[in-house]
């Protein structure tokens, strides 16, 4: 799949909607999302068209749900700094949109589309998706997604979060403030779509260095936790744990395809 398949742009008057677009994988990462995302977001960045960005999820199951697997479950100990700056990168593109960006949560949003989420500067969501860091259970690590929840919450359901690998409710994630509204599934879109009009109303200079600050105050953490990932997951994959559990994962999923 190409980048402009994966990722696709689509204006609403001044609002851009960006989606991830391999709903078959449920808008899963990998290299066309993450590249496809980044080039997206900083065309819309530095262009005039759009006001403000929505980023959402093509299909009804998932906004993303994180990582690719087979694409994870390929990756060795001499590729794996590469691989994660790769994914730095595309972290790095969503908290440097200088526009105002919306998450419009229309399904599954877990580990770095958890993540994604969380970058954004709102996010709305209905009841019966499923967000969090299930990283634990696959044999990794949860650094940067545990970074990105402590800015939103406490340490010791932080700790609790990213030690099990559990996952949250739209509800109780709205009740936490990890999301910002939440509206019944139908009603998704068009509210992330008034929430950014809103936003994109606002004094452009006000939004721009507002959200300027934010990134000032949190990048040298967010740059910390993602060098501790880089050093943290080489330990995970020398013990062999990912590879084994996404092996196991991927042969259930093979024997359930042929079912």
């Amino acid at each position: 799949m190409t980048e402009t398949e994966a990722v696709t742009l689509e204006l609403d008057g001044r609002i851009a909607i960006v989606r991830f677009n391999r709903p078959a994988a449920m808008n899963a990462v990998d290299d066309s999302i993450r590249h496809g995302l980044a080039r997206a977001l900083k065309q819309l960045d530095a262009g005039d068209h759009a006001d403000a960005i929505v980023l959402t999820g093509s299909g009804e199951r998932a906004f993303c749900a994180g990582q690719d697997l087979e694409e994870s479950s390929a990756i060795v100990i001499a590729n794996l700094a590469a691989w994660l700056n790769r994914q730095h990168a595309m972290y790095q593109a969503v908290r440097d949109v200088t526009k105002p960006i919306v998450a419009a949560l229309n399904g599954t949003a877990v580990g770095a589309g958890f993540q994604m989420a969380l970058m954004c500067d709102l996010r709305v969501a209905h009841p019966g998706i499923r967000m969090g860091q299930p990283e634990v259970r696959a044999g990794l690590a949860s650094i940067v997604g545990s970074y990105l929840m402590s800015l939103q919450i406490g340490h010791s359901l932080n700790q609790q979060l990213s030690l099990t690998g559990e996952l949250v409710s739209g509800e109780r994630a709205h009740a936490l403030g990890l999301v910002n509204d939440l509206v019944p599934p139908e009603q998704v879109l068009e509210r992330a779509l008034q929430r950014a009009r809103e936003l994109a109303a606002l004094p452009r200079t006000a939004i721009r260095v507002t959200k300027q600050r934010f990134r000032e105050r949190t990048q040298a953490g967010f740059e910390e936790a993602c060098n501790a990932g880089i050093r943290y997951q080489l330990e995970c994959y020398a013990s062999g744990e990912p590879a084994r559990v996404m092996e196991e994962f991927l042969a259930r999923r093979q024997r359930k395809d042929k079912q």
